[in-house]
């Protein structure tokens, strides 16, 4: 069975962890390919190539700067991830008050010292 290609949508992009973790290392900011192979400890290859991912999903934008080129995420690139995971929202709001009710109500339960 072929794998799917990585740069097809952003799903398949950030199901790899090392993406996941270059976005996080990215954060709010901007980074060089020199910086985020300091702070992830990948090696130069490694991290051109994942940004290279990124970029062509359109999670990451780059502006180049003399001879340095700056990673940055693309917020509006990671909306598709963010509605599918906002339509669990409710139901992990709901399970969440049965919880605290359930955990309030075992305290109350509980025999006085």
């Amino acid at each position: 069975m072929a794998r799917t290609p990585t740069t097809t949508d952003a799903f398949n992009a950030v199901a790899e962890a090392n993406r996941r973790n270059l976005l996080d290392a990215i954060g709010a900011g901007e980074a060089t390919v020199g910086e985020l192979v300091d702070r992830l400890g990948l090696t130069q290859p490694q991290v051109s190539k994942h940004l290279g991912v990124l970029r062509a999903v359109g999670l990451v934008l780059a502006r180049t700067d003399g001879r340095h080129r700056w990673y940055r995420v693309n917020g509006p690139g990671l909306k598709p991830i963010h509605d599918w995971v906002r339509s669990f929202e409710r139901t992990w709001n709901v399970r969440l008050d049965r919880l605290d009710d359930l955990l309030a109500e075992l305290k109350s339960e509980e025999p006085s010292p």
